[in-house]
């Protein structure tokens, strides 16, 4: 079995303050991806650094206290990765890879976005340049015998069950027409052709969310958004088992404004 999960920290050092630590010596996961770090390796406390029992990737953004994606795996890897061949956003800490055996598991941070904004067309323009990267990652694998992973906060909401709230978003980042048909693709076009595995499983019905606004009662309410993923290559999906969200009990209890997204895959 190899339990993977992905989190979006909202920043690790406050996340560490707050029941990260905790939560880390108490997961049953092999493999966990982190986003939106938010620090140099440097800065964040040592058992968050470089956590004991873990094999840890750091992938801090040039600007500072921005965004950054992380990866721990108790397996050492067989080889890492940071970027995926962008002048322009390798340096950004949005991406990193790990390959472990027979498996590449890598941690996604896609911009955010807000409508009418540079940060709009930034994000576009990342779409442009990741989707014939994943197009070749998959080749790639395949052609060495292995399965793909992206897990990650990939700030989409794919379908109207993937956030509460639709029909009031539908003019917003993060459910644009454009977005949603780049996901598609992403899931349907021949040259990617990957799963999203928290629905294949779980295919019926709204959510599971895994980010909440910290504003009003969304959490309570579970007006939430599903924008973190598993995105697998299909020989990868067809072994999960088991996907959940691993929501906080109480507002009160949570460490990020995202919750854990757990998947654990047979490769038996």
């Amino acid at each position: 079995m190899l339990t993977v999960t992905s989190v979006n920290v909202n920043g690790l050092r406050a996340a560490a303050k707050k029941g990260f630590v905790e939560w880390l010596a108490g997961t049953s996961a092999e493999v966990i991806c982190l986003q939106e770090v938010r620090a140099e390796p440097q800065q964040l406390p040592e058992e968050v650094r470089s956590p004991e029992g873990w094999h840890a990737l750091h992938a801090p953004a040039a600007a500072k206290g921005r965004a950054g994606v992380s990866l721990y795996s108790r397996r050492e890897p067989e080889s890492t990765r940071i970027g995926f061949g962008s002048a322009e956003f390798d340096g950004s800490g949005r991406y990193a890879e790990i390959d472990l055996p027979g498996v590449t598991v890598a941690s996604l941070y896609l911009p955010s976005g807000e409508v009418g904004t540079e940060r709009q067309d930034e994000k576009i323009r990342f779409m442009d340049e990741f989707l014939p990267y994943l197009e070749q990652l998959k080749k790639r694998a395949a052609a060495d015998g292995r399965e793909v992973l992206v897990c990650g906060d990939w700030n989409i909401a794919h379908q109207e069950a993937d956030l509460k709230n639709w029909r009031a978003n539908r003019k917003s980042s993060g459910f644009l027409p454009e977005e949603r048909a780049w996901l598609t693709r992403v899931f349907e076009e021949t040259g990617a052709d990957y799963v999203d595995v928290v629905r294949a499983q779980h295919p019926d019905g709204e959510g599971p969310y895994s980010w909440w606004s910290y504003r009003g009662r969304a959490f309570d309410n579970d007006t939430g958004w599903r924008i973190d993923y598993h995105v697998a290559t299909r020989g990868l999906a067809a072994r999960a088992v088991k996907a959940y969200v691993e929501k906080a009990a109480s507002h009160e209890e949570r460490w990020s404004d995202h919750a854990p997204v757990t998947v654990t895959y047979d490769l038996g």
